[in-house]
């Protein structure tokens, strides 16, 4: 018997059989019907192969990049956060790039372009140290460190890719699962490469990480994925519910930029705290983010990805608030260690919600929109708190956090709470 849909797919329309898709109108469905069970299996594999080693990379870049900017060179926050801000930049350009050749090119050439990124980047700071190798560097290999390395973190222009990959091998019923399942084990590997960072020194971290990455290449080498998607234009479903996670993505992402790079930097500046035990409540708060994922599928079928957003994330910033009002170094570092889980618990089911609302030909699309909106916003975001931290208001950016998430809840109850929208996944106009 197939397992339950999630609740908020209670409503849905019926899908279509394989046998009514017509040839110029690929669907999800269509596509996992002609890829055997234990194929697509053997490609969640590898792509999980894929991310793990990214993940290790991506954790130990995340760790030494600030040290290296704030410690081995010098510059201040500010230089911090515009090296952060044009790595989110790129990362949102790429992305919407990445988005459309996932849908109109290939699948796996997109996927090969974006994973040969962040060794590439990483390997050229250990090269060279000079801040215009840097800025290179952060636009290359996307040094956003947003926090998420399933959300657009360090070489976060591959997600539409993989997500749209995702999408194409899972059915609606377990696709939050494996979404849980990908980015859970991916936190697990960046909180190893997190804890690897303490064991070389910050030059040679960035070596080690781009050696790794680069093992991830040929994990994807014997994917067999489309080559081409249909090139038509994007549906009205589509469109509405681009246009709604766009909004609600761009104020998640200016919220995310206000603190999630400078997390880091504020132990840093406040506390002091060394990079070697840094790097050990790094990879705890990583190894606590991933096990949240888990629980994905049980908020959705339990709350709907509308409460489980509100519930994980109105508590943690409630915790981040509270870490900036009292001054325990003991008390900050649990918050640290917690507030990651709760912000990307929900994380599977929103990317569920938002393929399972859009056409099969604009999924790649989707999440390359949604991912621009968010880091565009993000990005601004980053500059503001840089600019704080530098005149030594170290608060206010946690205060801004708070109301800017006040009104993306709001704002998903505006959108998804009254009534959930019927699935529009694959149903052509």
């Amino acid at each position: 018997m197939a397992a339950p849909l999630p609740s908020y797919y209670s409503r849905m329309s019926s899908i279509p059989n394989p046998q009514e898709i017509t040839p110029d109108v690929p669907m999800q469905e269509a596509l996992l019907g002609s890829t055997p069970g234990p194929l697509r299996r053997r490609y969640l594999f590898l792509l999980i192969l894929f991310r793990v080693s990214r993940a290790v990379a991506s954790g130990m870049i995340i760790v030494a990049f600030p040290y290296l900017v704030l410690q081995t060179l010098g510059y201040g926050s500010f230089m911090l956060s515009l090296l952060y801000t044009a790595g989110m930049v790129s990362t949102a350009v790429l992305g919407l790039i990445v988005g459309h050749l996932t849908d109109t090119w290939s699948r796996k050439g997109t996927l090969f372009l974006t994973g040969v990124m962040t060794p590439v980047a990483a390997i050229m700071v250990y090269v060279s140290h000079t801040l215009g190798s840097l800025f290179v560097a952060a636009v290359v290999g996307g040094f956003a460190a947003t926090g998420s390395l399933i959300g657009g973190g360090v070489g976060g222009a591959a997600q539409p890719v993989q997500g749209a990959v995702i999408a194409d091998l899972t059915t609606l019923q377990d696709r939050t699962f494996y979404y849980s399942l990908l980015a859970f084990l991916s936190g697990v590997a960046g909180a190893a490469g997190a804890l690897l960072a303490r064991y070389f020194s910050t030059e040679n971290t960035f070596l080690v990480g781009g050696l790794i990455a680069l093992v991830g290449l040929a994990a994807i080498a014997p994917l067999k994925l489309s080559t081409r998607r249909a090139t038509r234009r994007r549906v009205p479903q589509s469109r509405k519910a681009i246009g709604k996670f766009g909004i609600t993505g761009a104020l998640n992402g200016f919220s995310q930029g206000l603190i999630t790079p400078f997390l880091i930097p504020f132990f840093v500046i406040v506390y002091h705290v060394s990079k070697s035990h840094m790097a050990v409540y790094a990879s705890a708060a990583t190894v606590l983010g991933a096990a949240s994922l888990l629980t994905a599928p049980v908020l959705e079928r339990r709350l709907g990805f509308v409460r489980s957003i509100t519930f994980t994330r109105a508590l943690g910033t409630a915790l981040l608030v509270l870490m900036v009002l009292w001054h325990n170094l003991d008390l900050a570092l649990t918050i640290y260690v917690i507030t990651p889980a709760l912000r990307i618990a929900a994380l599977p089911a929103q990317q569920t919600a938002l393929t399972s609302r859009v056409h099969a030909d604009d999924v790649g699309r989707a999440l390359g929109i949604n991912q621009v909106a968010r880091l565009s916003a993000g990005s601004a975001a980053i500059v503001c708190t840089g600019y704080l931290f530098e005149l030594s208001y170290i608060e206010a950016p946690f205060f801004i956090y708070a109301g800017v998430m006040a009104a993306n809840i709001f704002l998903y109850y505006k959108f998804f709470g009254k009534k959930e929208e019927p699935l529009a996944a694959t149903v052509a106009p």
